[in-house]
């Protein structure tokens, strides 16, 4: 379910709140493929056309930033700012990659709000405490605190 606010000043009281989780999302060859072209970065363990049974992990897996890529998308299903004219993913804080994603796996967000404050100039900063979660999974595929910044 998403949360809604009516502006920056509707995130101010989100401090410590759990967004809980996104839909999942299926992680298919198609956009695996469609990563490594965009990023051209086609590594062979990233590639589901590749024989990744060599591999360390025995199977072709989706790259970490792929992954993290996914946060932003998922995010906003989570969080919804009315009444801004813009959203800047301005870093991300103690980010790791725990666990692999198979090709053809599926991942979802979890988020919980950690700090939100004033910038100053009509800006504040959230920080949001994420996990990417798999099925069944003991360890996220990718965990990190991702510092927003929403401008009015």
């Amino acid at each position: 379910m998403t949360t809604t606010v009516p502006g920056l000043a509707g995130l101010t009281g989100l401090a410590g709140m759990d967004l809980g989780r996104t839909a999942w999302v299926r992680l298919t060859p198609d956009l695996v493929r469609g990563f490594g072209v965009a990023t051209a970065n086609p590594a062979s363990s990233h590639s589901p056309d590749a024989d990744a049974h060599d591999g360390p992990y025995g199977f072709a897996v989706v790259d970490g930033f792929h992954t993290l890529a996914l946060a932003g998308m998922l995010f906003d299903r989570l969080l919804e700012v009315r009444d801004i004219r813009m959203t800047v993913i301005y870093g991300v804080n103690k980010l790791r990659f725990p666990a692999p994603v198979p090709v053809g796996g599926q991942v979802r967000l979890a988020a919980a709000i950690g700090t939100v404050e004033s910038m100053g100039g009509g800006c504040v900063q959230l920080v949001a405490d994420c996990a990417m979660e798999m099925p069944e999974a003991e360890k996220p595929a990718c965990a990190g605190s991702i510092v927003y910044r929403f401008y009015a």
